[in-house]
Protein backbone atom coordinates (compact mmCIF):
# COMPACT_ATOMS: atom_id res chain seq x y z
CA UNK A 1 0.00 0.00 0.00
CA UNK A 2 2.67 2.53 1.06
CA UNK A 3 5.67 3.03 -1.23
CA UNK A 4 8.70 3.47 1.09
CA UNK A 5 10.51 5.43 -1.64
CA UNK A 6 7.72 8.00 -1.60
CA UNK A 7 8.54 8.61 2.06
CA UNK A 8 12.32 8.58 1.66
CA UNK A 9 12.29 11.09 -1.21
CA UNK A 10 9.98 13.60 0.47
CA UNK A 11 11.26 16.92 1.76
CA UNK A 12 11.36 17.80 5.43
CA UNK A 13 10.47 21.39 6.19
CA UNK A 14 12.43 23.14 8.93
CA UNK A 15 10.06 26.00 9.72
CA UNK A 16 8.38 26.44 12.10
CA UNK A 17 9.72 22.97 13.08
CA UNK A 18 10.55 19.72 11.29
CA UNK A 19 7.56 18.42 9.36
CA UNK A 20 6.68 17.14 5.90
CA UNK A 21 3.56 17.07 3.73
CA UNK A 22 3.43 13.93 1.57
CA UNK A 23 0.71 13.40 -1.02
CA UNK A 24 -0.09 10.57 -3.47
CA UNK A 25 0.87 8.07 -0.78
CA UNK A 26 -1.25 5.32 -2.39
CA UNK A 27 -2.06 4.22 -5.91
CA UNK A 28 -5.47 5.36 -7.16
CA UNK A 29 -6.89 1.84 -6.85
CA UNK A 30 -5.59 1.37 -3.29
CA UNK A 31 -6.76 4.85 -2.27
CA UNK A 32 -10.27 4.04 -3.47
CA UNK A 33 -10.38 0.75 -1.54
CA UNK A 34 -9.05 2.31 1.65
CA UNK A 35 -11.50 5.21 1.54
CA UNK A 36 -14.45 2.95 0.75
CA UNK A 37 -13.71 0.44 3.54
CA UNK A 38 -12.59 2.84 6.29
CA UNK A 39 -13.12 1.01 9.62
CA UNK A 40 -16.36 1.55 11.51
CA UNK A 41 -15.88 -0.98 14.35
CA UNK A 42 -14.47 -0.95 17.91
CA UNK A 43 -14.44 2.81 18.54
CA UNK A 44 -14.51 4.76 21.77
CA UNK A 45 -15.33 8.42 22.33
CA UNK A 46 -12.30 10.47 23.40
CA UNK A 47 -12.98 13.96 24.74
CA UNK A 48 -11.62 16.53 27.12
CA UNK A 49 -12.16 20.22 27.74
CA UNK A 50 -10.50 22.92 29.79
CA UNK A 51 -7.05 21.32 30.03
CA UNK A 52 -3.95 21.87 27.89
CA UNK A 53 -6.12 21.42 24.80
CA UNK A 54 -9.76 20.76 24.00
CA UNK A 55 -10.53 17.64 21.96
CA UNK A 56 -13.35 15.37 20.88
CA UNK A 57 -13.23 12.48 18.40
CA UNK A 58 -13.77 8.73 18.05
CA UNK A 59 -10.72 6.41 18.17
CA UNK A 60 -10.10 2.80 17.12
CA UNK A 61 -6.93 0.85 17.87
CA UNK A 62 -5.24 -0.59 14.76
CA UNK A 63 -1.90 -1.60 16.31
CA UNK A 64 -1.44 -1.47 20.08
CA UNK A 65 1.65 0.15 21.55
CA UNK A 66 4.65 -2.03 20.68
CA UNK A 67 2.47 -4.87 19.32
CA UNK A 68 3.37 -7.03 16.34
CA UNK A 69 -0.22 -7.94 15.48
CA UNK A 70 -3.27 -6.08 14.15
CA UNK A 71 -6.07 -5.25 16.58
CA UNK A 72 -9.48 -6.69 15.67
CA UNK A 73 -8.11 -7.73 12.27
CA UNK A 74 -11.13 -9.87 11.35
CA UNK A 75 -13.33 -6.76 11.22
CA UNK A 76 -11.08 -5.05 8.64
CA UNK A 77 -11.16 -5.18 4.86
CA UNK A 78 -8.30 -6.83 2.95
CA UNK A 79 -7.05 -3.35 2.03
CA UNK A 80 -6.89 -2.27 5.66
CA UNK A 81 -5.16 -5.44 6.79
CA UNK A 82 -2.55 -4.84 4.07
CA UNK A 83 -2.09 -1.26 5.22
CA UNK A 84 -1.65 -2.38 8.83
CA UNK A 85 0.98 -4.89 7.69
CA UNK A 86 2.85 -1.99 6.04
CA UNK A 87 3.10 -0.17 9.37
CA UNK A 88 4.55 -3.30 10.97
CA UNK A 89 7.17 -3.74 8.23
CA UNK A 90 10.87 -2.85 8.65
CA UNK A 91 10.77 -0.97 5.32
CA UNK A 92 8.21 1.53 6.66
CA UNK A 93 10.15 2.11 9.87
CA UNK A 94 13.41 2.50 7.95
CA UNK A 95 11.88 4.93 5.45
CA UNK A 96 10.59 7.21 8.21
CA UNK A 97 13.97 7.03 9.95
CA UNK A 98 15.69 8.16 6.75
CA UNK A 99 13.17 10.93 6.09
CA UNK A 100 13.26 12.41 9.60
CA UNK A 101 16.83 11.62 10.64
CA UNK A 102 15.45 10.06 13.82
CA UNK A 103 16.59 6.60 14.89
CA UNK A 104 13.31 4.69 15.12
CA UNK A 105 14.88 1.22 15.25
CA UNK A 106 13.81 0.56 18.86
CA UNK A 107 10.90 3.00 19.09
CA UNK A 108 7.57 1.37 20.06
CA UNK A 109 4.88 2.02 17.43
CA UNK A 110 1.20 2.70 18.08
CA UNK A 111 -1.36 3.11 15.29
CA UNK A 112 -4.89 4.46 15.81
CA UNK A 113 -7.75 5.27 13.44
CA UNK A 114 -10.10 8.23 13.93
CA UNK A 115 -13.52 9.55 12.99
CA UNK A 116 -13.96 13.28 13.59
CA UNK A 117 -17.71 13.80 13.29
CA UNK A 118 -19.59 17.11 13.17
CA UNK A 119 -18.31 19.40 15.93
CA UNK A 120 -15.16 17.33 16.59
CA UNK A 121 -11.79 19.05 16.91
CA UNK A 122 -8.30 18.90 18.37
CA UNK A 123 -6.89 22.03 19.96
CA UNK A 124 -3.41 23.46 19.45
CA UNK A 125 -0.72 21.30 21.07
CA UNK A 126 2.88 20.17 20.55
CA UNK A 127 2.39 16.47 21.45
CA UNK A 128 3.59 14.62 24.53
CA UNK A 129 7.37 14.49 25.12
CA UNK A 130 7.20 10.66 24.87
CA UNK A 131 6.45 10.96 21.14
CA UNK A 132 9.30 11.04 18.63
CA UNK A 133 7.66 11.01 15.17
CA UNK A 134 4.01 10.93 14.11
CA UNK A 135 2.75 10.13 10.62
CA UNK A 136 -0.82 11.33 10.03
CA UNK A 137 -2.70 9.81 7.08
CA UNK A 138 -6.11 10.76 5.64
CA UNK A 139 -8.91 8.75 4.01
CA UNK A 140 -11.75 10.98 2.82
CA UNK A 141 -12.44 10.65 -0.91
CA UNK A 142 -13.31 14.38 -1.03
CA UNK A 143 -13.35 17.30 1.39
CA UNK A 144 -14.31 20.97 1.40
CA UNK A 145 -11.97 23.36 3.20
CA UNK A 146 -15.03 25.21 4.54
CA UNK A 147 -16.00 22.08 6.51
CA UNK A 148 -12.96 22.42 8.83
CA UNK A 149 -11.19 19.22 9.84
CA UNK A 150 -7.83 20.23 8.37
CA UNK A 151 -4.47 19.68 10.01
CA UNK A 152 -3.03 23.10 10.78
CA UNK A 153 0.73 23.50 11.11
CA UNK A 154 1.17 26.35 13.59
CA UNK A 155 4.01 28.72 14.44
CA UNK A 156 2.73 29.16 18.01
CA UNK A 157 0.15 27.75 20.41
CA UNK A 158 -2.47 29.81 18.64
CA UNK A 159 -4.99 28.29 16.21
CA UNK A 160 -4.78 31.41 14.05
CA UNK A 161 -0.96 31.16 13.62
CA UNK A 162 -1.38 28.90 10.58
CA UNK A 163 1.68 28.16 8.44
CA UNK A 164 0.09 25.40 6.36
CA UNK A 165 -3.11 23.36 6.19
CA UNK A 166 -3.52 19.81 4.95
CA UNK A 167 -6.86 18.58 3.62
CA UNK A 168 -7.94 15.14 4.94
CA UNK A 169 -8.16 13.61 1.45
CA UNK A 170 -7.03 10.02 0.91
CA UNK A 171 -3.38 9.93 -0.16
CA UNK A 172 -2.48 13.09 1.75
CA UNK A 173 -0.34 12.70 4.85
CA UNK A 174 1.93 14.64 7.20
CA UNK A 175 4.99 13.67 9.20
CA UNK A 176 5.67 15.61 12.42
CA UNK A 177 8.90 15.43 14.42
CA UNK A 178 7.99 16.20 17.99
CA UNK A 179 9.67 19.19 19.67
CA UNK A 180 8.80 21.79 22.26
CA UNK A 181 7.39 24.02 19.51
CA UNK A 182 5.81 21.44 17.17
CA UNK A 183 2.42 23.15 17.45
CA UNK A 184 -0.46 21.79 15.39
CA UNK A 185 -4.24 21.44 15.59
CA UNK A 186 -7.28 20.07 13.80
CA UNK A 187 -9.78 22.78 12.96
CA UNK A 188 -13.34 22.02 14.18
CA UNK A 189 -15.51 20.03 11.80
CA UNK A 190 -18.59 22.15 11.06
CA UNK A 191 -21.81 21.00 12.71
CA UNK A 192 -23.67 20.44 9.44
CA UNK A 193 -20.92 18.35 7.83
CA UNK A 194 -22.42 15.26 6.18
CA UNK A 195 -19.47 12.93 6.76
CA UNK A 196 -16.71 12.42 9.29
CA UNK A 197 -13.12 13.51 8.85
CA UNK A 198 -11.24 10.20 8.61
CA UNK A 199 -7.61 9.82 9.64
CA UNK A 200 -4.95 7.60 11.14
CA UNK A 201 -1.88 8.30 13.25
CA UNK A 202 1.19 6.07 13.29
CA UNK A 203 3.28 7.28 16.21
CA UNK A 204 6.77 6.19 17.26
CA UNK A 205 7.48 6.62 20.98
CA UNK A 206 10.49 6.67 23.22
CA UNK A 207 11.23 3.22 24.70
CA UNK A 208 9.31 2.62 27.92
CA UNK A 209 6.40 4.89 27.01
CA UNK A 210 2.83 4.01 27.96
CA UNK A 211 -0.13 4.65 25.67
CA UNK A 212 -2.14 7.74 26.57
CA UNK A 213 -4.88 6.76 24.09
CA UNK A 214 -5.40 3.30 25.61
CA UNK A 215 -4.10 3.54 29.22
CA UNK A 216 -3.23 0.25 30.94
CA UNK A 217 -6.15 -1.02 32.99
CA UNK A 218 -8.76 0.89 31.03
CA UNK A 219 -11.85 -1.08 29.98
CA UNK A 220 -13.58 1.26 27.54
CA UNK A 221 -17.05 0.69 26.15
CA UNK A 222 -16.57 0.16 22.41
CA UNK A 223 -19.12 0.71 19.67
CA UNK A 224 -19.50 0.93 15.90
CA UNK A 225 -19.21 4.41 14.45
CA UNK A 226 -22.33 5.51 12.57
CA UNK A 227 -22.03 8.75 10.62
Amino acid sequence: MIDPERLRKSRMETEPYRWAAIDRLFSNADAEQLARSFPSDHYKLVSGYGGEKDYEYEARELIAMGARTISNASALSDAWRSLADDFLSPSYRNALSELTGCDLSTAPLEVNVFHYGPGASLGAHSDLPDKVVTHVLYFNDSWDLKDGGCLSILSAKDPTAVVAQILPIVGNSAVLVRSANSWHAVSPVVNDCHTSRRSLTATFYRPGSVSSMWPPGETPSLHDYRS
